[in-house]
């Protein structure tokens, strides 16, 4: 806002933690001179003036997944995992049939 202090429902750009973007928001409430609460002009939604700054974020599984792998590989880039076992070959399918076959008819 150029250095101007905001006032009650000027329209400042804050993250919405609903809509997990920087967007336009009305000033709800102040303290002071400084915003305490904001209204999302997206969603309507009422939060917290974060100053811009996103929340925190969550790891996902993915994440520690991937970071559990690179804790495994020394620097020299060789990786210290443990051997693969070798899967056992696969048993041949076995075709099962519904109807009962009659005597002396050839299977396909």
């Amino acid at each position: 806002m150029n250095g101007a202090v905001p006032r009650l429902g000027d329209l400042i750009d804050d993250y919405c933690p609903r809509c997990r973007l920087l967007l336009n928001h009305a000033v709800a409430s102040m303290v002071g001179d400084q915003v305490a609460k904001v209204i999302c002009q997206t969603c309507l939604s009422e939060h917290a003036y974060m100053d811009g700054k996103e929340g925190k974020k969550k790891k996902s599984p993915r994440e520690t997944l991937f970071d559990q792998v690179l804790a495994k590989v020394t620097p020299d880039g060789a990786a210290t995992a443990a051997p693969v076992e070798k899967k056992k070959p696969a048993a041949p399918a076995r075709y099962i049939s519904r109807h009962k076959t009659k005597p002396g008819s050839k299977k396909r």
